[in-house]
């Protein structure tokens, strides 16, 4: 379901605590504020694909979600599954082990970025809409095309002749090719422009698909977020700000990640 350096790459055990600090946490806010908006009130059912060790499966539980994680890494699926009012099964994304219209809201946090093939993304998006009831979201995350970018800059990578050709190469194709040299890197992946989720999710045929910025440009900040995150009316100010331009067209690409929310048509 994974190729050798994607699995590699989580079987490090990062997702553990990638959430927790810095630009993840600053990610895990925003979506989570994303989330409280368009899910339907608990104890709904939501099916969180890609779920990885229960980094948002924990929170929608302890809120009275009925969560199941699907995700093709075994530890994950231990991790996750080991939560209070969690269930978690190895799948993948593209052929959910759910029957027809079993859910009232579908995850798509993890999955869609490690489909490079746009048929193989579509495949996901209709999966989901499959599973979701009728009227039910459906949430998709994606990696903006620009973020290895803005990387190559925060993190110092382009001192790297090999990350400047990645970088290079997913600026053309969106692929983001790395076969696991540098494993300090984000693992091989596809990075989406903000006009294709979108896209991708209404050929899906779902309806309404909207798209908005996580991070917004705060995350390359650096030092400057931890001392927003340790404060929280700084964090409040922050998030209430990012809130007002999640949809703000110029500033959707400067962002780390992309949200997509939208919904099967009702009958």
């Amino acid at each position: 379901m994974l190729s050798p350096e994607i699995l590699e790459y989580y079987e490090r055990g990062g997702e553990h605590l990638r959430l927790t600090a810095g630009t993840g946490r600053l990610e895990f806010l925003r979506t989570w504020d994303v989330l409280t908006r368009v899910l339907p009130p608990a104890p709904a059912q939501v099916v969180d694909v890609g779920g990885a060790t229960g980094g948002y499966a924990r929170p929608l539980a302890e809120a009275g979600y009925d969560v199941r994680v699907i995700d093709p890494v075994p530890d994950h699926v231990a991790a996750a599954g080991a939560l209070p009012g969690v269930t978690a099964v190895l799948g993948d994304a593209r052929q959910l082990p759910e029957p027809d219209a079993s859910a009232d809201a579908v995850l798509l946090l993890g999955p869609l970025y490690h489909l490079p093939e746009r048929a193989d993304r579509i495949a996901a998006w209709r999966e989901a809409a499959r599973v979701v009831r009728p009227g039910g979201v459906v949430a998709g995350a994606v990696i903006s095309r620009f973020a290895s970018l803005f990387d190559g800059v925060v993190k110092a990578y382009f001192t790297e002749p090999e990350f400047v050709s990645i970088v290079d190469r997913a600026l053309g194709d969106g692929v983001h090719r790395n076969a696991g040299a540098q494993s300090r890197w984000f693992t091989s992946a596809y990075f989406h422009r903000p006009e294709e989720p979108a896209a991708e999710a209404a050929e899906a045929g779902l309806a309404g698909a909207r798209t908005v910025g996580v991070e917004g440009p705060v995350w390359m900040t650096g030092p400057r977020l931890t001392e927003f995150l340790a404060d929280e009316r700084l964090t409040a100010v922050m998030l209430a700000m990012l809130r007002r331009v999640e949809d703000e067209p110029s500033l959707l690409g400067a962002s780390s990640h992309l949200l997509t929310i939208a919904r099967r048509p009702a009958p």
